[in-house]
């Protein structure tokens, strides 16, 4: 697999703790599209509650979805929707 080769959006002012958090939701999501297998609801959701105390804002949330799909291709709104409908494994289709 190649790297990425795009930055995460990410805000000057969140704490090493914050960052982690956020980008371990953006990992999660280009796993859904990445992976053979996709990534495990469970594991998506669990990282979009981290997220969410980091971003709590929806009107943030979007701007950094927006950012994050501009730059990877990839929805955090569709994927996180798809891992809230179903159970076990969670396999986006889309750009990569």
């Amino acid at each position: 697999m190649e790297p990425n080769n795009y930055a995460y959006p990410l805000e000057p002012d969140w704490s090493t703790e914050d960052i982690v958090a956020v980008t371990t939701l953006y990992q999660r999501v280009e796993d859904a599209y990445e992976l053979p297998r996709g990534v495990a609801s469970s594991d998506l959701l669990d990282a979009y509650r981290a997220f969410q105390k980091v971003v709590p804002q929806k009107f943030m949330e979007k701007q950094l979805d927006k950012s994050f799909e501009e730059a990877a291709g990839y929805s955090i709104y569709r994927t996180m929707k798809r891992a809230r409908q179903e159970d076990g494994q969670i396999k986006m289709k889309g750009q990569a």
